[in-house]
């Protein structure tokens, strides 16, 4: 509510309800009590929790206004798995990341897991969705924007010896299978990787994202 995303109905227990008057002077108008058996089968988990909530979905930001105006942003090209969205919103809010671009086959920051996991981040984070990744890459190095892919292949530059002066950036990651397509590594003006140990050849993509977005973020 606090985002601005409007209400359309909540079903909730007496308790719920108490708490939803301390906040939303409006309730009435959208709030239903609903008895424990009735709530549990709502959530498809057998949980009774006390509010579940049904908002209208906010549209995400245009791509253009987007683009012209983010300082850090973080570009997801076939990432599906909704933890790891979530996760990467959440870390990209945390170091002070303004901009979530996805692709069109990377998951929803507002599907439910992915919502929970990023604590409400993905709310606060505007994303655009990138309908051709290798030419919206080449449209922000013509703007000036360091594009920056991770990869663990080892003839990137290791994180800690990249020297970035670009002030806007945009951080790339590509899935855990296949990595960023060849021809979205080769639009990017820089390619960095973080350095492990012998035994391990790549970290999880949200743990990735947590360290890069640390490194890059000055």
């Amino acid at each position: 509510m606090e985002a601005g995303c409007e209400p359309v109905a909540v079903l909730c227990s007496e308790k719920g309800e108490a708490r939803l008057a301390t906040f939303a002077a409006d309730y009435a108008r959208y709030s239903y009590l609903a008895s424990e058996d009735l709530r549990r089968n709502i959530t498809g988990l057998g949980v009774p929790l006390d509010v579940i909530s049904l908002f209208k979905r906010p549209e995400p930001s245009s791509l253009d206004s987007l683009a012209a105006t983010f300082t850090r942003g973080v570009l997801v090209d076939n990432v599906d798995n909704p933890v790891n969205i979530g996760s990467i919103t959440r870390n990209a809010a945390a170091l002070g990341w303004n901009a979530m671009f996805l692709d069109e086959n990377s998951g929803d920051p507002l599907a439910r897991r992915a919502l929970r996991v990023s604590m409400g981040n993905a709310f606060h984070v505007p994303y655009a969705r990138v309908p051709d990744v290798t030419s919206f890459v080449a449209s922000l190095n013509a703007a000036g924007v360091a594009t920056i892919a991770l990869t663990p292949s080892a003839d990137a530059t290791p994180l800690a010896s990249s020297n970035i002066v670009a002030p806007r950036r945009l951080l790339l990651l590509g899935s855990e299978r296949d990595g960023l397509a060849p021809e979205v590594m080769a639009a990017c003006s820089h390619r960095v990787r973080i350095e492990m140990g012998d035994d391990v050849d790549s970290l999880n993509v949200a743990a990735a994202s947590a360290i890069a977005c640390y490194a890059l973020r000055r």
